[in-house]
């Protein structure tokens, strides 16, 4: 007996993610450059001064980190920074700069961060489950190249961007605008690509 394809997805507003990228906007970090700004949230002046190369890697290595953690593992162990819950864990050395610049952000990037995922949450329980919104996407798949689609693994993680598509924000995830999550039909067409890559 052959085992049928199995496919994983996973859908959330991962208050980790909102906090991690709350965190890229009110710094003026601008990786990664594809990903838009966040609604809600204060952007910082393009006259601030610019961000240093060092603050910027370390955001990103955080970044990898809290998209696909075990895909992106620290060679170093891992702290809790203050303010922030168990939100981020930074490694112990490596991370100087961008522990400095996010504690006094704590309060507001928690308060947006969570809103957010409530506003997800709400929005999820309201329309049902998210499993016929893929289901259907793969069927389309397979209908049009005539074979199952091969096991996959997916995470969508679901953001008040300020501009509506979807983005690959790792080898394994992608973000999505909350509008065009709720659309049907245009969600449907904008995952169809996505399913091709990993199916």
């Amino acid at each position: 007996m052959v085992d049928k394809p199995q496919w994983l997805i996973r859908e959330d507003a991962g208050t980790s993610v909102l906090v991690a990228l709350a965190l890229r906007q009110l710094l003026g970090i601008r990786a990664p450059d594809d990903l838009p700004a966040l609604r809600g949230l204060e952007v910082r002046r393009p006259d601030a001064t610019e961000v240093d190369d060092a603050l910027e890697k370390q955001w990103r290595e955080y970044w990898d980190m809290t998209v696909e953690p075990r895909a992106h593992r620290s060679e170093v162990p891992l702290e809790l920074v203050e303010g922030f819950d168990t939100l981020i864990a930074l490694p112990s050395t490596g991370a100087e700069d961008l522990r400095d610049a996010i504690i006094p952000h704590a309060q507001t990037v928690l308060h947006y961060a969570q809103r957010a995922h409530n506003r997800y949450v709400d929005s999820v329980s309201s329309s049902g489950g998210s499993y016929r919104a893929y289901a259907s996407a793969i069927a389309e798949f397979e209908r049009e190249i005539g074979r199952r689609a091969h096991s996959f693994e997916l995470n969508v993680q679901v953001l008040p961007f300020t501009q509506r598509g979807i983005w690959w924000i790792g080898s394994l995830s992608v973000a999505v605008t909350d509008g065009l999550r709720r659309d049907v039909v245009a969600f449907d067409a904008a995952m169809r690509p996505v399913i091709a890559e990993l199916a």
